[in-house]
């Protein structure tokens, strides 16, 4: 009885250890193949081999993109005036509903990818006093004067296993700066906190 527990565990240990394995691997695998196709659908490039038959390339259309992004970035940086930059967002900041969805759209891609980004500065927040209850998140705003808030800053949060968050305006004394890299504090966050960075001195002593 004891021969057969002992097989029965290694089995159940092997193919824990093989799902470790090949479930992140099949999970990333299959988000970058779905990106790879709703791309490749913008821009559908059949190649005829004959007057009947096609054949679909995968990835041509993500190349045909990044090439055209990549493009207008040279082009807007060397050729285009920054003037003409300029008056083409002054239009677009006048037409309403266009102007909002232009605007946020064009402030979330900076906050990751811009020279201002925003996510880079993790803090723990106090939401409760009393129960010493805190929260992880990321300041998107230091100064809210403009909507006449002063002593407060504006906090993103993030929620685990998912790409949504919500705005807090939370007072600065209850702000702590986190120093910890942000993108290790973000997929802390993300993961629920299972993935947390471990110093290289505890997995030395571990060893």
């Amino acid at each position: 009885m004891e021969i057969k527990n002992s097989i029965l565990k290694r089995i159940i240990s092997y193919f824990i250890r093989g799902l470790v394995l090949v479930a992140p691997l099949y999970a990333t695998g299959l988000i970058i193949w779905s990106g790879v196709e709703y791309l490749d659908n913008i821009i559908r490039i059949d190649i005829p081999i004959s007057d009947q038959q096609s054949i679909y390339l995968p990835g041509l259309g993500v190349l045909i993109i990044l090439s055209g992004i990549i493009l207008l970035g040279f082009l807007f940086s060397t050729i285009i005036p920054q003037s003409f930059f300029k008056f083409t967002e002054k239009l677009m900041r006048r037409i309403p509903l266009v102007s909002l969805i232009y605007y946020s759209i064009k402030d979330l891609i900076l906050a990751f990818v811009g020279d201002k980004k925003k996510f880079n500065q993790p803090v723990l927040v106090t939401i409760y006093k009393d129960a010493e209850i805190k929260k992880i998140g990321f300041i998107t705003q230091n100064d809210l004067t403009h909507l006449k808030i002063s002593d407060h800053v504006a906090v993103y949060m993030p929620f685990s296993y998912s790409l949504s968050g919500e705005l807090l305006i939370v007072p600065t004394a209850l702000v702590v700066p986190v120093d910890a890299p942000s993108t290790d504090v973000m997929k802390m966050i993300v993961s629920g906190g299972v993935s947390v960075k471990v110093p290289k001195e505890e997995t030395a002593e571990a060893d």
